[in-house]
């Protein structure tokens, strides 16, 4: 299976090169595949402790506020399955009491030298995390089709 994830996010880095515009899907099936909001939410609950425990990438989270990154996870899941959730697509980093500057993906990501492998090894996680949740892979491979395209704002190295 391993071998098969790790197809899967060089196969999707690939097609992320291909893709156009990230646009959620138009119908429910992919959220309602996921579990819908707390399906989503087990998946990310999951997920997340993955990439903090993962030596190939933890310290590009080194900074980030887990918890933030978490809602801000769930809430693109949500809403690029064709769920009900907005994406706000900004992140605040840990500065000025918590508050800090609002970002958006190429900026958060500029510094932190990502790699194809480390967008690799998250996409793995993600796989992962949906399996233990027993989403279908069919189902899994959806919501990582409509994640792939961000690989180039975040890969910077």
């Amino acid at each position: 299976m391993k071998k098969f994830i790790k197809l899967v996010g060089c196969g999707l880095i690939f097609a992320s090169s291909l893709a156009m515009a990230q646009t959620p899907y138009t119908d429910d099936s992919t959220y309602q595949g996921l579990g819908g909001k707390e399906g989503i939410k087990k998946i990310v609950d999951t997920f997340v402790p993955m990439l903090l425990a993962d030596p190939r990438i933890k310290d590009s989270f080194a900074d980030f506020d887990m918890v933030q990154l978490n809602v801000r996870l769930q809430e693109q899941f949500c809403e690029f399955a064709g769920g009900p959730c907005k994406y706000s697509g900004k992140y605040r980093d840990k500065t000025m009491d918590g508050v800090g500057t609002v970002r958006d993906m190429a900026t958060v990501h500029q510094d932190l030298k990502i790699t194809n492998a480390m967008f690799n090894a998250l996409t793995e996680d993600l796989q992962i995390a949906m399996e233990q949740h027993n989403v279908p892979n069919s189902v899994a491979n959806k919501l990582v089709a409509k994640l792939a395209p961000m690989q180039r704002a975040i890969v910077t190295k």
